[in-house]
């Protein structure tokens, strides 16, 4: 199925090396931009878990924030999935 998508989109869209190319740096953009996301995510949950271990009075309170910024962060990461479109050459 997927073959035959791949040849469709080829017959109607050609291939060339600048479209290749394109399509690469926005993968390897994309794969360089989750790095840091992804460190930082690990880093606001254990901190969180470790807080809410020394405080469990705080546990709302900390959860909180451990929300707020693992949303802060994951934003980070769809800006990395979506700059590469943006910023095509």
């Amino acid at each position: 199925m997927y073959l035959a998508a791949a040849l469709v989109t080829a017959a109607v869209t050609p291939v060339t090396p600048k479209s290749v190319i394109s399509i690469n740096a926005g993968a390897i953009g994309y794969g360089l931009a989750a790095i840091g996301p992804g460190i930082g995510i690990g880093l606001v949950f254990g901190h969180a878990i470790e807080a809410m271990a020394r405080q469990p009075e705080a546990t709302g309170r900390i959860s909180l924030y451990m929300w707020i910024g693992f949303s802060l962060t994951e934003a980070l990461a769809l800006i990395g999935l979506v700059a590469p479109f943006i910023f095509k050459y």
